[in-house]
């Protein structure tokens, strides 16, 4: 890990290091230090799993496996708001790859990618379980259906100002 990483960094890998010293020593510390980790870093860079893997004594390969595996964790920090477009047959069949395409040329990011000024993370979902008001997206915990794709600046303007 950079020197210049760690000093940006100071303080967050100081609560790091005590979430890991309060878990080193028992059984299947990983998966907490983890979640923690991510919750102080936003995301899981490599120069945290390194970091992880040098206080836990866990190769950094077994990391990686552990954060690619599960969905929960990411390498690359989200957004604030975290879209969610319903990909699900209902909301796909009434419309929810243009409202995708849409969202995308609004925000100038594809799905899975975070918008430059880190406001907005963007993913297409599988059913998000509202088939009634397909197609829909969430926005965080916020739902919208029977969207059309010019709905979308409007909602998009709501969380930008």
């Amino acid at each position: 890990m950079s020197a210049v990483t760690l000093k940006q960094n100071e303080e967050k890998f100081s609560k790091l290091q005590l979430v890991i010293d309060q878990w080193k020593d028992k059984e299947g510390p990983l998966m907490p230090v983890l979640q923690a980790a991510q919750d102080i870093f936003g995301c899981l860079s490599l120069d945290v799993q390194k970091y992880i893997s040098k206080e836990l004594d866990i190769p950094v390969s077994e990391i990686y496996g552990v954060v690619t595996f599960y969905s929960q964790f990411t390498l690359k920090p989200k957004g604030k708001y975290k879209i969610g477009v319903c990909m699900g047959t209902a909301c796909y069949v009434k419309g929810s790859q243009a409202i995708l395409d849409e969202i995308s040329k609004e925000l100038n990011i594809k799905s899975g990618e975070t918008s430059e000024d880190g406001l907005f993370t963007l993913d297409a979902t599988r059913c998000l379980g509202a088939c009634g008001l397909a197609p829909i997206i969430m926005i965080n915990d916020d739902v919208y259906g029977r969207l059309s794709p010019g709905d979308i600046k409007e909602i998009i303007k709501k969380y930008k100002d």
